[in-house]
């Protein structure tokens, strides 16, 4: 006896439909839960339903949120900010409307004050073979670069550059050729 395409189709459709049926959610009376699962449902709802914030749990989700943050704060937060007393002070003008100032001590050349973004860091000299200043601070991550035509201030956690093109008021004014003497024709 051959089976026909059309009755191998309809025999298909016919058991996903009892599948569909087997598989559908019964809806009729709900079942008893056994009683001590009663009892867990219920706390279970108690809980969810009134949350409550002792000191206990404020406490322990403050301390997860600031281990969390340690872990991932790469910058201590309770470094203290340099004395700027008595330094000299260089603003900068970067691009993008970027501001840096740099607080210099003349006692003290191995270290400079930088501000930026509202942060006083304090920055120590690495020495370069280039005569290029270079400063770093290797809690914050941050390099400060000085050339003579501009500063460069970089990132170096993130590998980019913060500030570029920072140019102080001596390094923008305009660069005047030397002007030279006409020459006098010779007779």
């Amino acid at each position: 006896m051959a089976t026909s395409p059309k009755h191998l189709f309809a025999a298909g459709a016919f058991a996903f439909a009892a599948i569909a049926l087997c598989a559908a959610p019964v809806s009729a009376a709900p079942e008893k839960n056994h009683p001590k699962a009663e009892d867990v449902l219920k706390a279970r709802k108690a809980k969810t339903a009134k949350p409550s914030k002792s000191k206990k749990a404020a406490a322990a989700a403050a301390a997860t949120v600031a281990t969390a943050a340690a872990a991932d704060n790469w910058a201590p937060a309770d470094e203290a900010e340099p004395d700027i007393t008595d330094t000299k002070v260089t603003e900068y003008t970067c691009e993008l409307n970027n501001k840096v100032t740099i607080y210099s001590n003349e006692n003290d050349d191995a270290h400079i004050a930088l501000r930026w973004k509202k942060r006083l860091h304090r920055l120590e000299r690495v020495g370069t073979t280039t005569g290029a200043l270079r400063f770093e601070n290797t809690n914050f991550r941050l390099i400060w670069i000085g050339i003579p035509s501009k500063g460069i201030l970089l990132d170096s956690r993130l590998n980019r550059q913060l500030a570029n093109e920072c140019k102080n008021a001596e390094q923008s004014k305009p660069v005047v050729a030397a002007a030279s003497e006409p020459k006098k024709a010779d007779a």
